[in-house]
């Protein structure tokens, strides 16, 4: 063989082999990759509409709530958590950006975080881009088009049947004279004739195909109840007696509140049947339809957790259970959510991360802006620079642990500011009109002490609180 023979073919031999290492490469990375993946956390995010901390693991042992309490065994529990704004689509979006809520976005109910904050990247949108597949079914974004392309993997999923679906003739609208229909329905049907069955059942579903995927997943299921209208398979009603049903204690103004506390007229849209508005009968009633409600849904999150359990996905995933905004049953005369006092604001949150804390509670003040950072902490995840969250990693190796100083709240023209010990909320185009609660004298904000020379220093520190947070919700890059 001539040399130039020799040298073609020592070439070649030099490609092919130049070719196979690569490839090989290529291999080791991906197996490599996938194997990171693997090791990963999944995420199963649970969003319950409407849902205040008043649930068994909480103490209140009048609600029947065993799934989620036997939940709150498991992991984390938050007496503390508030949400950014009490309303649904406001809320939703400022915790899936980590955005804080300003005079300029998260304002409404329709509120669109792909509108408000066209650049924010999103919470599954993070996870998505680390590689995992991400999935939406039932309530999630309050907009089910709302960042959906790149938030989700696939398309977000809603049933057909929407929340308002009813069994009962006279629930009606037409037959009710009302925009809603009638605010409670206790048919005998099954679970899954309502919206929120058939939430389950495909979040149930879902699980067996993700169990097959090589990458972890991130599926977010949101379940309508127990926002009204009160609509509950029938057993759930029979866990209650109404006879028996407490009503709030404290059905009045609190004193010395402005005129600009409100109330949310949301329940007037409804009809009531034979009730009258205000009366004890019809309050049993409501806090009736709210507790088979809320039953109704701690079975559903069981069936999917369950489900969970049986394809032995639950030691590699971090579970979080969160409500978007609390509601007033009856407190200081209110129904609903739409204020900033407590019942509004404060809701029930629960993570159980595997290897961290069992049936623990926290005190630590949290934000709904904080999830977000959080579960990109527990995932080995970076957070993008616009989310003002702060991750609370650490108080599940150590729950007594200080987080906050104050957390930071708006709605409509009110911004408020909680500390461990006061509530402070300001309305702005109301002439400084201001309210001021001594939380730990009046834990119910039923005594408005903002006008108290007694209480002159705590309230000039608490406007300082707000100051700062409001100049940190609007410098940031959107």
């Amino acid at each position: 063989m001539n040399n130039n023979n020799q040298n073609k073919a020592g070439s070649k031999i030099k490609k092919i082999l130049g070719l196979f290492v690569i490839s090989l490469s290529g291999l080791m990375i991906a197996t490599s990759a996938n194997a990171a993946r693997q090791d990963q956390p999944n995420v199963l995010f649970i969003a319950i509409d409407d849902l205040r901390p008043e649930l068994g693991a909480y103490g209140a042992s009048h609600i029947k709530t065993p799934n989620i309490d036997a939940l709150a065994q498991e992991g984390l529990m938050f007496k503390r958590a508030y949400a950014q704004v009490p309303t649904c689509g406001a809320s939703r979006a400022s915790m899936m950006t980590g955005m804080l809520p300003s005079q300029k976005r998260f304002i409404t109910y329709t509120t669109r975080a792909d509108v408000d904050v066209p650049n924010a990247r999103t919470l599954p949108q993070v996870f998505k881009e680390a590689g995992y597949t991400t999935v939406s079914i039932g309530k999630v974004f309050h907009i089910l088009e709302d960042s959906q392309d790149r938030s989700w993997s696939k398309a977000a999923w809603r049933p057909e049947v929407d929340h308002f679906k009813s069994f009962d003739p006279a629930t009606s609208n037409k037959s009710s004279g009302s925009k809603h229909g009638r605010v409670y329905e206790a048919p005998g049907v099954s679970d899954d004739s309502y919206a929120d069955g058939q939430i389950a059942q495909k979040a149930i579903d879902e699980l067996s195909l993700l169990k097959e995927k090589a990458e972890p997943f991130f599926l977010a299921v949101g379940f309508y109840r127990p926002h009204m209208p009160f609509y509950a398979p029938k057993k759930y009603w029979d866990l209650y007696d109404r006879d028996t049903i407490e009503l709030a204690d404290n059905q009045f103004r609190p004193e010395g509140a402005p005129a600009s506390l409100k109330g949310s007229n949301e329940y007037k849209q409804y009809s009531h049947g034979t009730y009258k508005i205000g009366t004890p009968d019809w309050q049993r009633m409501m806090r009736h339809g709210y507790y088979a409600s809320v039953s109704y849904v701690d079975k559903l999150v069981g069936d999917v957790l369950t489900e969970l359990d049986r394809h032995g996905l639950s030691d590699n995933t971090i579970i979080v259970l969160w409500g978007d905004h609390g509601f007033h049953l009856g407190e200081h005369s209110f129904w609903g959510k739409h204020n900033t006092l407590d019942k509004s604001l404060r809701v029930p949150l629960i993570i159980r991360v595997p290897g961290g804390v069992k049936g623990e509670k926290t005190t630590a003040l949290v934000e709904s802006v904080d999830i977000y950072p959080t579960l990109a902490d527990l995932a080995g995840l970076s957070t993008p620079s616009t989310v003002q969250g702060e991750s609370f990693k650490k108080l599940f190796s150590n729950p007594q642990l200080k987080f906050r100083d104050f957390t930071y709240s708006r709605f409509r023209n009110a911004d408020t500011v909680i500390s461990k010990t006061h509530t402070y909320t300001f309305y702005k185009y109301k002439d400084g009109e201001e309210m001021l609660y001594d939380l730990e004298r009046d834990s119910e904000e039923n005594i408005n002490v903002a006008q108290d020379p007694a209480y002159a220093d705590t309230l000039k520190a608490m406007k300082t609180m707000l100051k700062k947070r409001l100049k940190a919700a609007v410098n940031v890059e959107q």
